[in-house]
């Protein structure tokens, strides 16, 4: 079984600098779309930077996961975070001189998409090869409990160094990912022992692309994620319509939403106890998801839809970490990381669409009534997931 996770310094190293980055991301998550905001006066623009890091990130997950599963992962890591570092820092420097204009954030947004399109496989491939495979399971259980620890400390961070100064938090999102890169530095990520022959890019992604397409049970869970990532992100501006419509205030939704980082905490310890396998794991998470929507619309005043959401956030990382093990066992090692972006890609391609869902139905109705439409869709998913074929075949080569 080799070292105990916690004595492996390699994933140790990875771990702590994914750690460091995540929580600069989420700082600058809630400072960038304030201070622009507060530059140009409207949220549209905000939105529009978000806009543009997506779909640059969306973009390059194709061509970034044929390039991790052609040239050392290690380094691909390496440069894509020191170069969010220097994207960073050059929009400190920007704030500090007073040349933060609005295509300073649009360009340096769609740079840390790109970026970020590039270290996600690279990051992904080099943990299974660091970490035994009978461990990988507390390895994605523990990166699961990272991104939320980190969504539960970011965002009040980030407002208490926007106080200190508008480009304080720009300046530690830059540390972070230095710190990062400097971390997978030093991590001895083995080269891969499997060699295969060089083909023009799109045919690589091509190969992968039909790979999963002739694995059923993967495809299909491919497609119920896309689903539950379009309708979990369309739950969110309901919900802050709804404590607004019943008179909460900017800090009482901060406390709402906190109860996703809670949940996600506590989800991330049960994780790798959970047993069931991955389809009828989606099926339950799904119909637990649907309920809790549900329940969010309840009139038991400002702060209950913390209870739901953070019952919701409990199973998340389970679905997660299980379909991440599940990928480990059957994905050749040589297709991870375009298998990696495929997927990605093809989970969240309508993610973008979510919020303009979300402010529609609330816009329309009012947040409860919307969070009851949400979560009528996702009970009806889980109905077809129930009766569609789920389960993992093993792996073929074409």
């Amino acid at each position: 079984m080799g070292v105990p996770l916690r004595k492996n310094v390699q994933f140790q190293l990875l771990w702590f600098g994914g750690a460091v980055s995540q929580l600069g991301t989420t700082v600058t998550s809630l400072a960038a779309p304030l201070l622009v905001i507060a530059l140009t006066g409207s949220p549209f623009w905000a939105g529009a930077v978000g806009g543009a890091r997506a779909a640059a990130l969306i973009a390059a997950l194709v061509p970034a996961g044929v390039w991790v599963d052609r040239w050392d992962r290690r380094t691909t890591l390496v440069w894509s975070q020191t170069v969010q570092a220097g994207a960073a820092a050059l929009l400190a420097a920007a704030i500090l001189t007073g040349r933060a204009h609005l295509a300073v954030f649009l360009v340096l947004a769609v740079v840390d998409g790109v970026c970020s399109a590039f270290a996600g496989p690279a990051r992904t491939t080099a943990l299974q090869a660091v970490v035994p495979k009978e461990q990988l399971k507390t390895a994605y259980a523990q990166e699961e409990a990272r991104g939320h620890a980190a969504r539960v400390a970011g965002p009040p961070l980030g407002a208490f160094l926007m106080a200190a100064g508008r480009a304080v938090p720009f300046v530690v999102d830059a540390v972070t990912f230095a710190v990062a890169a400097v971390c997978a530095w030093f991590a001895k990520i083995p080269a891969r022992t499997e060699t295969r022959p060089r083909q023009k890019m799109r045919h690589d992604a091509k190969d992968a692309a039909s790979w999963l397409w002739d694995q059923k049970g993967l495809r299909n869970l491919t497609a119920v994620f896309l689903v539950l990532n379009l309708l979990g992100g369309a739950t969110l501006l309901p919900i802050i319509v709804l404590v607004g419509e019943r008179g909460g205030d900017a800090l009482d939704t901060g406390v709402v939403f906190a109860g996703i980082g809670v949940g996600g905490i506590l989800g991330s310890l049960l994780a790798p106890r959970v047993s069931l396998a991955p389809g009828r794991l989606v099926v339950g998470v799904l119909v637990v998801f649907g309920l809790c929507t549900l329940a969010m619309a309840l009139p038991f005043g400002v702060f209950w839809p913390f209870v739901p959401l953070a019952v919701t956030a409990v199973v998340t990382p389970l679905i997660n970490v299980a379909v991440s093990a599940l990928y480990t066992e059957l994905v050749p090692e040589d297709m991870m990381g375009r298998l990696d972006g495929i997927t990605t890609l093809a989970s969240r391609v309508l993610t973008p669409l979510a919020p303009l869902l979300g402010g529609f139905l609330a816009g329309a109705a009012g947040g409860g009534p919307a969070l009851l439409v949400s979560g009528a869709l996702v009970l009806v998913t889980a109905v077809v997931a129930a009766f569609s074929d789920l389960r993992p075949v093993a792996p073929q080569r074409t």
